[in-house]
């Protein structure tokens, strides 16, 4: 995966349809501070960077 790839900005609806989880579900980990870094655009839309989305879950794997 080049960095450029890496770095590629996601949607929060990107996130959500790739965690396959509710709306509600991923605004409330943002509430509670549980969700991966996002970037607050001038507009109010959000953006998360991939490697930063790749590193939240890499955390949370569970240990072997």
């Amino acid at each position: 995966m080049s960095t450029r790839e890496r770095d590629e900005k996601m949607t929060a609806q990107e996130v959500i349809a790739d965690l396959r989880v509710a709306p509600s579900t991923f605004y409330r980990w943002r509430q509670l501070g549980k969700a991966p870094r996002a970037i607050k655009l001038p507009n109010g839309d959000m953006r998360i960077r991939r490697s930063e989305y790749e590193r939240w879950l890499s955390e949370r794997e569970d240990a072997a």
